[in-house]
């Protein structure tokens, strides 16, 4: 099941993102806490969204998206993460997490939904292409840490 995740489920969410960092070859680069995506996500003014796939109370994936401002087309949704546990890839459930996250979209009146995708990874390339998303790698993606 599909569901937009409630605080109780943060404990979960930072095992996957942990996984998740282990998948992208930087697993010394998670410095966000329960704590942090507990302000930022269930305080007073949310930052960001998140969505669940529950299989019988287990969290075995998640997306993470929050509003983006484009001067050219407007409001858009930047989808941040989106993971399933190892065990339960290929089974269908990133699709529902994937639709889930366009139907938010569409339901608040987003232009398009936006994210990022690591040249080398070929199975989540696969699943956007299969999808029909455009990828573009003519845009260098910036950063600066604060």
């Amino acid at each position: 099941m599909i569901r937009k995740a409630n605080a109780t489920d943060i404990p979960s969410m930072m095992k996957l993102i942990v996984e998740l960092a282990i998948y992208e070859r930087a697993p010394n680069e998670v410095t966000n806490t329960e704590q942090m995506m507990l302000k930022d996500g269930f305080g007073d003014n949310p930052l960001y969204h998140a969505f669940v796939a529950d299989i019988e109370g287990e969290i075995i994936g998640f997306a993470i998206t929050y509003y983006r401002y484009s001067t050219w087309k407007g409001r858009c949704l930047y989808l941040e993460d989106l993971i399933v546990t190892e065990n339960y890839r290929n089974k269908g459930i990133g699709q529902k997490l994937f639709d889930y996250c366009l139907s938010f979209g569409k339901k608040n009146s987003c232009e398009k939904i936006i994210w990022q995708v690591l040249d080398w990874n070929q199975p989540a390339i696969n699943f956007y292409n299969k999808n029909n998303a455009q990828l573009d790698n003519s845009w260098i993606n910036g950063s600066l840490s604060l």
